[in-house]
């Protein structure tokens, strides 16, 4: 039998820090997910690092939770990174195949990837990854690899991600502090998601994916079987949070979860007015609200979030046939529809796909980058990733932690 291995995938998200574990084998390409956790980070704003400790503090704790329900200990992890620091561009690299049998080798593509990569930089940014969105060899479209093929001239048109490097170290040392390390480049956390959550035929017909997070949307346009554009809104669902925080007099948290557990994306999609009982601001006092209430605090932010997407999609000259929801942000009963009825778009929700594991968290799209980043390998969209060292709770962690 193959030995199996398990996979940490850790997504610094726009406000918030989520942890999954995963299980898959040398043979297999599916993974079974065996652990997770997830909890809101005062130390993240919009995907960057404000405060170090506080930052530490939020991937410690999902970490050891994640360690806790299986009785191991994770010592390395597969990151994942959201926000506007991360900036991307479509670039094209042409390389010339001089020796006389012609045939294109693994140099080769990538020699003329390298070629691609070569793009004016300002120095407080680095390339984190770059993704062959098509090949061309002596003028002929269509190639997805080109290895082993004969021609003259290769060319390649690559999507390029680009991130600050001073937000990045900020991100590595609070991982560093927690007390854990990060195998390979960080991952764009929108490709990683775009993987499990968007089919073959999708991205082959055209398709735009939407991840909803707490202060920022990322946009990902598909077509062709490759990413053409992708890009952050500096606008998340944090604001309707914030407006039933305000309207309701009580704290972020209980705002946000009144939201998730009773909102919906407009009026009409009530069948009925029930109360919800919930606690004020000063942490004490009982108040009441009901669900009509609740809605009217959603539903015109809700729409003026899709309108500012539409917006951009107007903007993009790009008419994908659908969109795909995912995302924390996508939780909100009815989103799909509402999506639907600004954009005039049809709309489905994107949950991961091929995954096995507790059904409460592979249906559950909060976790979906995170799930993402145990399949996702920089430079090579939809390979498996290889095993983290994870290993069985030794006696002194477990005595340890007794005394915590």
């Amino acid at each position: 039998m193959a030995r199996e291995e398990l996979i940490c995938g850790l997504d610094i998200g726009s406000s918030q820090i989520t942890c999954v574990v995963g299980k898959t084998d040398a043979y297999k390409e599916s993974i079974e997910v065996v652990s997770s956790s997830r909890t809101p980070c005062r130390g993240v704003i919009g995907g960057a690092v404000v405060n170090i400790n506080e930052t530490a503090l939020g991937v410690k704790k999902v970490i050891e939770e994640s360690e806790e329900k299986l009785d191991a200990v994770i010592r390395d992890v597969f990151l994942g990174i959201r926000g506007s620091h991360v900036e991307t561009v479509n670039n094209k690299g042409v390389h010339a195949i001089l020796r006389t049998d012609k045939e294109i080798t693994a140099d080769d593509v990538t020699s003329v990837i390298e070629n691609a990569k070569a793009i004016p930089m300002p120095p407080d940014r680095v390339i984190i990854d770059t993704i062959p969105q098509q090949y061309q060899i002596d003028r002929q479209k269509g190639v997805h690899d080109p290895t082993g093929m004969e021609g003259n001239h290769l060319e390649v048109n690559i999507h390029i991600i680009t991130a600050s490097s001073t937000t990045l170290n900020n991100i590595y040392k609070s991982v560093a502090q927690a007390g854990f390390s990060i195998i390979d480049p960080p991952v764009y956390g929108l490709v990683a998601v775009g993987n499990v959550v968007v089919t073959n035929e999708e991205k082959e017909l055209g398709c735009l994916l939407i991840d909803l997070g707490g202060q920022t949307t990322g946009m990902v346009f598909y077509g062709e079987n490759c990413i053409k554009t992708s890009r952050e809104l500096a606008i998340g669902c944090d604001m309707i949070t914030k407006d039933i925080s305000h309207g309701l007099k009580t704290s972020l948290l209980q705002a946000k979860e009144i939201k998730e557990r009773h909102g919906v994306s407009f009026p009409s999609m009530l069948k009925g007015n029930e109360n919800i009982d919930y606690i004020g601001v000063d942490g004490r006092t009982m108040k009441t609200t009901n669900r009509k209430e609740l809605s009217e605090y959603i539903a015109p932010r809700l729409e003026e979030l899709f309108e500012k997407i539409s917006e951009h999609i107007e903007n993009q000259d790009i008419a994908p046939p659908g969109i795909i929801l995912t995302g924390g942000g996508s939780m909100l009963e009815g989103i799909d529809k509402a999506c639907e009825k600004v954009t005039g778009i049809e709309t489905r929700l994107g949950l991961p796909q091929g995954i096995r594991g507790d059904n409460a968290v592979i249906s559950n799209p909060a976790f979906a980058t995170a799930i993402g980043l145990l399949k996702y390998r920089p430079g090579q969209e939809g390979s498996r990733r290889p095993g983290a060292n994870i290993s069985k709770m030794p006696f002194w962690r477990t005595f340890r932690d007794m005394f915590k």
